[in-house]
């Protein structure tokens, strides 16, 4: 009986050289497909997003609006005239604040957006944080126990005018003494810049500052 062996003999297929003509073709190619994300992303994109924002009833909200209020405007974080007798609501710090400022709190820039990008461990985050939460407890008279996560931490933005309720209530009775509105009526104009959750289960409720300080600028227009 004879056996049939069979060989099978892998021979390595030889590369193709790459030639002048391929490469040209694969620089023409990436070349066009730059030229037209560029025109896509660059202008058609951004002339969509603007010819949105002159729809009517969008107008207002896509360019934005300062309050006037005398010789200042009530922006992303008013300064009070006297540190001592401060009569506004405050947003979450920003790493945007000035380099005078206590660990990020005060107005940020709105020229600029961003957050410090500094990890979770990091040291100079948390003496930060640490620092922030001692300036807030003393500005409103309370224990730093009870100074809410939100006070202590910048938005990813550093230009977010939202806070919570709870910071919003920790500085209910501060803004109550200063403006002589009373406890009740601030908490009424709290709950008027107050936003439930998005579709009624998305996010958390938000209080807008920027609104409220209008809202306590017009009510107490000796607010400075």
């Amino acid at each position: 009986m004879s056996t049939l062996t069979e060989h099978t003999t892998d021979e390595a297929t030889p590369a193709h050289p790459v030639t002048t003509s391929a490469l040209r073709r694969q620089a023409v190619a990436a070349l066009r497909l730059v030229v037209v994300l560029t025109v896509l992303l660059g202008v058609i994109y951004p002339l969509g997003v603007w010819g949105v924002s002159r729809v009517p009833g969008l107008h207002h909200q896509a360019e934005g609006s300062l309050t006037p209020t005398g010789s200042s405007l009530i922006g992303i974080d008013p300064v009070p005239a006297n540190a001592a007798a401060d009569p506004w609501f405050h947003t979450r710090p920003s790493a945007s604040a000035p380099q005078d400022a206590t660990a990020g709190l005060g107005p940020a820039d709105p020229g600029t957006s961003g957050g410090s990008n500094k990890a979770a461990d990091s040291h100079d985050l948390v003496t930060a944080v640490g620092e922030r939460r001692t300036a807030i407890a003393a500005r409103e008279g309370v224990d730093p126990a009870a100074v809410p996560t939100d006070a202590v931490t910048a938005s990813g933005s550093g230009l977010d005018p939202d806070i919570s309720p709870a910071y919003a209530a920790l500085q209910v009775s501060r803004v109550a003494r200063v403006t002589g509105l009373g406890p009740d009526r601030v908490r009424v104009l709290v709950a008027e810049a107050t936003r439930g959750r998005s579709l009624g289960f998305l996010g958390e409720p938000t209080v807008n500052v920027s609104e409220l300080d209008a809202l306590v600028h017009a009510t107490a227009p000796g607010a400075r």
